[in-house]
């Protein structure tokens, strides 16, 4: 998959990445500040990929053409029935930041949630100050729905975030190359 030369593939975390990713993970702290946390021992990374692998939870590594890892995207607390839809986390990885890597593993992401996963609908929540990851989620075809103080807890401090969220019909449309109306884009 790529655009303007950037090429990722996915891949389905394993403990066989457990070293390449606590590695990468803390080389890259600096930049993800208190917007998220990646694992950081081998127990969390073994959560992680255990998590992964419930019907709840997809999670994904972005592989860059040098066959190391850029990213991670996961679809968290999917649930089925009428609702059908989960919530979106990722962060890049060092030094793959501001390359086109997790663009394109978004847009590879969000392929599957609304093909192979059959999802109706995917959120992101988002701190306020992460202007790159509000950036990126715009740039996908995400509107943003609302404001929520004290929403998740992050580092150890509840948190304000906005809701950002695509259904598979704005996708659709986004993805045809037709913007969203001004009424559905950011207010």
């Amino acid at each position: 998959m790529s655009s303007k030369g950037v090429r990722i593939r996915l891949e389905r975390p394993t403990m066989a990445r457990a070293a390449v990713l606590l590695s990468a993970a803390k080389n890259s702290r600096v930049f993800h500040g208190h917007w998220g946390q990646a694992p950081s021992t081998l127990a969390e990374y073994r959560r992680f990929v255990e998590r992964g692998r419930k019907a709840t939870h997809f999670s994904h590594f972005v592989v860059a053409e040098d066959e190391q890892l850029a990213g991670v995207i996961n679809i968290n607390e999917v649930v089925r029935g009428s609702f059908c839809s989960g919530y979106l986390g990722y962060y890049v990885l060092a030094p793959y930041q501001g390359r086109g890597y997790m663009r394109e593993g978004l847009k590879a992401v969000i392929r599957m949630a609304f093909g192979d996963y059959a999802l109706h609908r995917l959120e992101a929540n988002i701190q306020p100050d992460n202007v790159r990851s509000i950036g990126l989620v715009r740039a996908v075809g995400f509107r943003r729905e609302g404001y929520s103080p004290r929403y998740l807890k992050v580092g150890g401090r509840w948190r304000d975030h906005e809701r950002w969220a695509l259904t598979v019909e704005d996708w659709r449309r986004h993805r045809g190359g037709t913007r969203l109306p001004a009424n559905e884009r950011r207010s």
